[in-house]
């Protein structure tokens, strides 16, 4: 069904894993091309590796990423969706969407921190109409994969026009808080909190995951 919750498993490095996660029919797989990153996907599979990868929903994250750089991995990496999780304005959502293929969906990350609920609705409400999703993470100077959740309440307090991704430190012991937000998440986007290590996921846990709090809904 369509309302159902997705689940996106993001900062993905390794081949085996990721076979098993599609296998698992995970909704969405997250590559980070962020050099800064210890998650970066290609310190361990080439653009060639990862278009050739079997699935529907491959998204790319860049964070305040090289315009062109952007066109031209989407294209050697056969992407369905960049997730833009820096400080990209209007402008430039707008002039990407131009050059991107027409196919691949945008999802523009929303850091949710110290700033005000005026604030953040204000930022909210300057997302072009040109994008598919809104991404909520935790503030980080490290730009994601923190492991750490903001106050979900705040969510209840702003108005959200697009269907979003709920991202930072979900974790099987706060899932059961998801219910106290009034407009549920499309998707959920797990990452740090199961990991081995940066990278290397604990594929036992998602499993867990996937079937009590996915397959159950």
């Amino acid at each position: 069904m369509e309302n159902e919750l997705k689940l996106k498993v993001c900062g993905l490095t390794r081949a085996s894993q990721i076979q098993e996660l599609i296998s698992l029919n995970v909704d969405f797989l997250g590559f980070i091309f962020y050099e800064k990153s210890p998650r970066f996907v290609l310190n361990h599979l080439t653009l060639k590796q990862i278009s050739e990868i079997d699935h529907r929903g491959k998204v790319g994250v860049f964070v305040n990423e090289n315009m062109e750089r952007i066109v031209e991995i989407s294209e050697k990496s056969d992407l369905n969706f960049i997730q833009l999780h820096g400080h990209e304005n209007e402008d430039f959502i707008l002039e990407l969407r131009e050059k991107l293929n027409p196919k691949i969906g945008i999802i523009k990350g929303i850091r949710i921190g110290n700033q005000t609920l005026e604030e953040l609705q204000k930022t909210i409400n300057h997302q072009p109409s040109t994008i598919e999703y809104i991404l909520f993470d935790t503030d980080s100077q490290v730009f994601g994969g923190t492991g750490k959740t903001f106050d979900w309440n705040i969510l209840n307090d702003i108005k959200i026009p697009l269907p979003y991704f709920l991202s930072g430190g979900i974790s099987l012991e706060n899932i059961h808080q998801l219910s106290t937000i009034n407009q549920q998440p499309i998707a959920l986007d797990i990452n740090s909190k199961f990991e081995i290590e940066p990278g290397n996921k604990d594929l036992e846990k998602i499993k867990i995951f996937k079937r009590l709090i996915i397959d159950s809904k």
